[in-house]
């Protein structure tokens, strides 16, 4: 299938007439180098994706560039004799909407040592609804199995819970066999956490002491917040369970002591997913298709937009009126 001479593209730009971005036509070449060639089938929206389109946060190494961290599409052409026309193909991370042009256009060109080929347990829906955000949840768990996290040592708290990386946390680590904590500000979406596999739902107080060491009550857990919900969760741990940090929704604070960490061996696992090693990012895939594929991926797919509706997705992300995933079809 041939590549138009121009097409639609979600481009972000910072020159002398300001920060801005929308849809605007551009051409295969007008894109970052690389070995494969895409028809975008389908993105996402994730937090960092709304602070790179409206500038509220660095994300952005070069400009212009076009948005979208994620990306799922067919390869239309190939310099790398390791991916062929037709291929279903997915990247998330790795460098796009960064410092490369990512995945909110009608074609993308990508590198190839970061593409992956799309998994037999998967739809290029479904791996979009995943995305970053999956991705970020599975790394989360693999590095806490690899940590001798188990789930007879208690139930695994999620914070932020309703949102994109939260919602699918409780999803996988259902699926994976632990019970699920859900802790989110938001009760009236208590009936939708249980929904999709959460046995309990918490609100933020569950998490508000201020003290260095509680009662251990979790097993551990994977925080989307950031500031005194991650210092409460690590005081409330037991004896070495695995705190993983993958957000700062709330504060990029950390005011912590070393107690549980000395006194009960607690960790605190760093969840950095975009620039993942391939090894560990196949390893993360073939578990998100097969034995931690969420069991309920409609259901947390809260809104499809187009690229013309991306601007009001990023305003009410940064807002704070996250909820489930955001599938951007193209």
């Amino acid at each position: 299938m041939p590549i138009p001479a121009r097409f639609d593209a979600f481009r972000i730009h910072n020159d002398d007439a300001g920060y801005r971005s929308g849809v605007e036509q551009v051409a295969i070449d007008d894109l970052a180098q690389g070995e494969i060639d895409i028809a975008v089938v389908h993105s996402s929206v994730n937090f960092k994706d709304a602070l790179a389109g409206t500038g509220k946060g660095k994300i952005l190494r070069r400009f212009p560039l076009v948005g979208g961290i994620d990306v799922a599409g067919h390869v239309v052409a190939s310099r790398d004799p390791a991916f062929k026309e037709g291929d279903a193909v997915l990247v998330t991370g790795s460098g796009l909407s960064e410092v490369r042009d990512g995945g909110y256009a009608q074609y993308a060109r990508l590198e190839s040592k970061w593409a992956t080929l799309l998994p037999a347990g998967l739809s290029l829906r479904e791996s979009m609804i995943l995305g970053t955000a999956g991705f970020t949840a599975a790394l989360a768990l693999l590095r806490m199995h690899e940590n001798r996290q188990t789930p007879g040592l208690g139930p695994l708290a999620v914070t932020g819970a309703t949102g994109g990386v939260g919602s699918l946390a409780v999803d996988i680590f259902s699926s994976a066999g632990f019970e699920v904590h859900a802790i989110s500000g938001k009760p009236e979406h208590a009936d939708y956490l249980t929904s999709i596999g959460a046995s309990e739902v918490l609100g933020r107080d569950a998490l508000g002491t201020t003290r260095p060491m509680e009662s251990a009550r979790f097993g551990g857990g994977l925080d989307n917040v950031g500031g005194p919900m991650l210092v409460s969760l690590l005081a409330q741990t037991v004896p070495y369970g695995n705190v993983a940090s993958a957000g700062l929704a709330a504060s990029a604070d950390l005011g912590a002591t070393v107690m549980p960490f000395i006194i009960r061996g607690v960790s605190l696992l760093g969840i950095a997913s975009a620039g993942t090693a391939r090894d560990i990012r196949d390893r993360v895939w073939q578990h998100l298709s097969t034995d931690w594929k969420p069991r309920h991926l409609d259901a947390i797919a809260t809104r499809e937009v187009r690229l013309s509706e991306l601007p009001g997705v990023f305003d009410t992300m940064l807002e704070g009126g996250s909820f489930g995933r955001t599938l951007v079809t193209i």
